[in-house]
């Protein structure tokens, strides 16, 4: 398998997305996760541009990471500036970092308009900085801004300024796709040209290598990677999860599993790819986002099928839906049921909660109308598993409620009269409940009314089944059902909750928000209790 050397910038080109602020210990988190995925070089971010990426590099000096190099971005040096004088390219070796990128412009309208000086000049720029990094001792990759637009507009200047970097030594020649706007047709065309224009010449002390620096503007980011590696290109450059400024990057966790699984090449290796799923997980928590449900290969919904058809096919052969196995990258199978449900998908996905339909075949087609009907209704199983879970054991006559309701009732006290601005409204809920011949009465508080009922619930059940401290409501959702009655809507709730097993959703529905709310409450609660044999 050839070797493709991965890149990651999401310590640099990723914080640049909207809604990504990393802090010090943040990055370091991230840079030692990815070295022990095994990506080749970690871009860590600007050393002149503030304290804390210096103090990233430091950091990284004095604890060096196991396999990946870590590499310091900057620009070229300024124009009509020595390179030995300019201030950022010593910031670049002063940060200690074996490998360093540079950025350049190889769009002649670029060089005129941005940089505001001669064809010439940015040539000089190019070739005397990054002959002095190479001087130092450091890798040195060439980050070509703007190459392929450079390309169409004047393809003889575009290649100019790569064959400056070529011939001063740089390590790496990295097309960059800066405003996302190529296509794999164009990106090929591009990477064999510069092929050509490398392999031509006889004036180079090495023949450095292509890569390939794509944006998601045209939503074409990982594609267009792929088109350059198939054109000779052995380094890609991405962030995880795509994350970048504007639409973002090429994901760079997708970038490396199709060119695993699809193109034969080496990146992490097939041991480290099982990975995948969690490293996605990892930096995006890191991020304070989640991973996108249907992002390919580490999304819940990559591997999840939700036809009749469709389960019923994966049970006898997988790849007729599953283009990879999904423990290939760290992910599983999944079985969504809903209205669209097949008897396959009931039996499939009863036999993950434990229970074994085939030995119940009359019940089969009964559950299945019960899901279709309650779905009619506004309930939605997709996510809530142990909604679905509760159903099928009731149907199997296999339930027996935890406790019995005899009341509730929420109070919501705001008395600052700060009318749309008030921030200082409390919840207090008030329930009574009965389990087996005993009586509860529990009191909460919280600053919402569902808060308020979930801790009112955890304290009435709490003394009877001391397990549910353990567990905890982590996402609520609501959606209308039918917009247009307003008020009087059908009101949907998703509640998820975990403990220390893992997490499990569930759903209520009613024309009241809270009665809705209650009902998935009490699922929630119930399924926990059931699913550890309380």
């Amino acid at each position: 398998m050839k070797k493709i050397i991965t890149y990651d910038t999401t310590l640099r080109d990723g914080e640049q997305a909207e809604g990504v602020t990393l802090s010090l210990e943040d990055k370091l988190r991230i840079a030692r996760r990815l070295d022990e995925f095994g990506v080749d070089v970690i871009e860590g971010g600007f050393p002149a541009s503030n304290p804390k990426d210096i103090a990233f590099f430091r950091e990284l000096r004095e604890h060096p990471l196991s396999h990946a190099r870590v590499a310091a971005f900057g620009t070229t040096c300024k124009k009509d500036v020595d390179a030995s004088r300019d201030i950022g390219l010593n910031d670049l070796l002063n940060s200690g970092a074996p490998v360093v990128a540079i950025v350049g412009k190889a769009w002649d309208a670029q060089v005129e308009r941005a940089l505001q000086t001669t064809l010439a000049e940015n040539v000089r720029m190019i070739a005397d900085s990054v002959a002095y990094l190479k001087q130092h001792g450091r890798e040195v990759i060439f980050d070509a801004e703007h190459f392929f637009d450079g390309l169409k507009n004047n393809s003889t200047y575009a290649l100019e300024c790569i064959m400056a970097a070529a011939r001063a030594g740089a390590d790496s020649i990295d097309l960059c796709d800066t405003n996302g706007g190529a296509l794999p047709f164009d990106v090929e065309e591009g990477v064999l040209a510069v092929a050509r224009a490398l392999d031509e010449a006889r004036d180079l002390p090495t023949r450095p290598r292509i890569g390939i620096h794509c944006h998601n503007d045209s939503g074409c980011a990982v594609a267009n990677t792929l088109a350059a590696v198939r054109a000779g290109a052995t380094q890609v450059q991405g962030t995880v999860n795509g994350y970048g400024e504007r639409v973002g990057n090429a994901d760079l966790l997708t970038v490396i599993a199709d060119l695993e699984l699809k193109m034969g090449r080496l990146c992490v290796g097939f041991g480290k790819l099982k990975q995948l799923s969690s490293v996605a997980a990892y930096v995006a928590e890191v991020c304070n986002f989640s991973v996108w449900q249907h992002a390919p290969y580490v999304g819940s919904s990559a591997f999840a099928h939700k036809g009749g058809l469709h389960a019923s096919a994966i049970a006898r052969f997988p790849e007729a839906y599953d283009h990879v196995r999904p423990e290939a990258v760290g992910n599983s199978n999944r079985m969504v049921v809903s209205e669209l449900a097949g008897k396959a998908t009931i039996v499939a996905k009863a036999s993950l909660m434990g229970y074994d339909l085939e030995k119940h075949p009359d019940m089969i087609q009964l559950i299945l109308d019960q899901v279709k009907e309650r779905e009619s209704q506004g309930y939605s199983y997709e996510l809530a598993d142990g909604s679905l879970a509760l159903l099928i054991a009731r149907a199997l006559d296999l339930y027996e409620p935890y406790f019995t309701l005899e009341s509730f009732r929420v109070i919501v006290d705001d008395r600052e009269d700060t009318g749309a601005l008030a921030k200082d409204a409390q919840s207090e809920a008030t329930i009574k409940i009965n389990v087996g011949n005993r009586r509860f009465v529990a009191t909460g508080e919280g600053t919402g009314p569902i808060g308020a009922l979930d801790n009112a619930l955890h304290m009435a059940l709490g003394e009877f089944y001391p397990q549910v401290y353990d567990m905890e409501l982590i996402d609520f959702k609501v959606r209308l059902l039918d917009e247009s009655t307003g008020t009087d809507a059908i009101t949907r709730v998703s509640i998820t909750s975990r403990d220390e097993n893992g997490a499990w959703g569930t759903v209520g529905v009613s024309e009241n928000i809270i009665e809705a709310s209650w009902n998935a409450l009490v699922e929630s609660l119930e399924y926990g209790l059931m699913r550890i044999g309380a």
